[in-house]
């Protein structure tokens, strides 16, 4: 069984928004709680809430949407704290980072100096963290989390410290409620089930659940021997002094990386990204990688210069990286066997492909929002509901959910302006149309003028209100819309925010 050292910053999320744990604060993406402060859980918080009951149970909750880009950035002066101490450091996720413990513990004078040697290294590079040394990445986690700073859990004795455990440390759901239901409500207790059983009736994952109750590993490790060198590389001549160069040669190498092992039956659960610096640097770092597409990949380089770039040069820009990119490499770093994933129906196409790698090559021309996709998303006025996505990335997480009282109804205007143009909405006798805080309209509208241009209005319906955000005043919003036809046969979606109208839509 492998030794492992964990160090693990209590409240990731939240420290990467710059929550600090005596505030009570939250971190929320999509409606839900997705981390707090110790501060919070005092005051009933928890992982997992909608942010409506969290609020309720704590009032003055300070609220940050999750910034991923953030917490990665930010953790690399984490890990390169202890790889001060020991270079093979593994980035499980930010927040989270392990290293092989049996040849540090011997240099450095046993497991228990080394956990404190890592603790105080990361504490001096300013965060809180707890570390703990097992048998195993996940009985070393909760060894880290527990204690008072962690403990060094004995060789052999995973099983033992594990027993006790909540199954919600298996951060499996619907499996720990179902087990709860079975009567079994400790580690201890599935782990004392036979394997073949649990396989039989909970499937797979049922069965990597059994094998880490158990102090396991995950899974059986299974190491290719002998296989070929599928590391994939690029250099920059001249060297790359723009991140956004390097990431998107990232993005690329990739693919190439993934086309190599998919060629080779193989997959990869551990990679290095090493860049090459003109100053003569070489910077490495491991990250976990069970099943990272491209775009994640190239996500993780571009924490890696964030993080080392904000560490070498305070108040520079954050593009810049020091003193330019001349190489970047991908190197696989722990291969198994590829028990297979499902494809899409079709499979994948060359079409698809090559279609991907030209808007790839455009985009590196005309930057990153150079090309992008529409998404459908929710919101009220037909402008909120599609956000542009570029070529590649994921929408965004914090994208706000239903219901909409006021959306419009169908049908959508044909044409939504990018910066929808003011009018005026007139009645007969010349004088703005006006509506009340109850939705009372001044007159009946006679006439439109739009760019100077003046247009009868043939028949018109509205207003129909839209009070937003009205708890946050800094963000509230009030608008009454209408939709009106006029005499030149057009139909328009107008608005009224502020006592000024302006088009929202135009119908085909």
């Amino acid at each position: 069984m492998t030794r492992v050292l964990v160090v693990w910053c209590p409240d990731w999320p939240a420290t990467a928004v710059g929550v600090d744990a005596a505030t009570a604060g939250a971190v929320v993406a999509k409606g839900r709680v997705e981390a707090c402060t110790a501060a919070a859980r005092a005051e009933g918080v928890r992982r997992g809430q909608r942010l409506r009951d969290a609020q309720r149970r704590c009032p003055d909750l300070v609220v940050r949407e999750r910034d991923p880009d953030a917490e990665g950035r930010l953790f690399e002066p984490v890990a390169a704290a202890v790889a001060a101490l020991t270079p093979r450091v593994e980035v499980v996720r930010p927040g989270l980072c392990a290293i092989p413990a049996r040849g540090p513990a011997r240099f450095h004078g046993g497991e228990e100096v080394l956990r404190i040697l890592v603790q105080d290294a990361v504490v001096e590079a300013g965060h809180d963290c707890g570390s703990g040394v097992a048998d195993g990445l996940f009985t070393a986690e909760l060894a880290a989390r527990s204690g008072q700073g962690g403990v060094v859990v004995p060789e052999g004795g995973a099983a033992a410290f594990l027993a006790p455990y909540p199954l919600s440390v298996l951060d499996r759901p619907e499996l720990a409620d179902l087990l709860r239901r079975l009567g079994v409500k400790t580690l201890g207790d599935f782990a004392a089930l036979p394997s073949g059983h649990v396989a039989g009736r909970f499937g797979a994952d049922g069965a990597l659940a059994h094998r880490m109750a158990r102090g396991e590993e995950p899974r059986p490790i299974a190491p290719v021997q002998g296989a070929e060198d599928l590391s994939v590389r690029t250099d920059f001549d001249p060297p790359a002094e723009q991140a956004e160069r390097v990431v998107f040669a990232a993005k690329r190498l990739a693919g190439e990386l993934h086309e190599g092992l998919a060629a080779g039956g193989f997959a990869c659960v551990r990679l290095e990204i090493a860049a090459g610096f003109a100053d003569g640097r070489v910077l490495r770092r491991l990250w976990r990688h069970d099943g990272l597409s491209a775009l994640a990949v190239a996500e993780r380089a571009r924490w890696q210069l964030s993080g080392w770039q904000l560490s070498g040069q305070q108040g520079a820009d954050p593009a810049d990286v020091w003193g330019g990119v001349t190489w970047l490499e991908l190197v696989p770093d722990h291969l198994v066997p590829d028990e297979g994933r499902q494809e899409g129906l079709w499979g994948r196409t060359s079409v698809t492909d090559r279609i991907a790698r030209a808007a790839d090559r455009i985009q590196a021309l005309l930057g990153h929002q150079g090309i992008t996709r529409p998404v459908l998303v929710g919101g009220r006025g037909p402008g909120e509901q599609v956000v542009r996505v570029p070529i590649g990335d994921v929408p965004p997480a914090d994208l706000p959910e239903g219901p909409w009282p006021g959306r419009l109804t169908a049908p959508a205007p044909a044409v939504v302006p990018p910066a929808p143009p003011d009018v005026d909405l007139v009645d007969a006798a010349g004088d703005a149309v006006t509506v009340s805080a109850r939705c009372e309209v001044s007159a009946p509208p006679a006439a439109l003028v739009v760019r100077g241009r003046t247009a009868a209005i043939t028949g018109w319906t509205g207003p129909w209100p839209a009070d937003e955000r009205w708890w946050d005043p800094g963000r509230a919003r009030r608008r009454a819309r209408f939709q009106v036809t006029t005499d030149d046969g057009a139909a328009y979606l107008l608005a009224v925010e502020g006592g000024r109208w302006h088009i929202e839509g135009v119908y085909d």
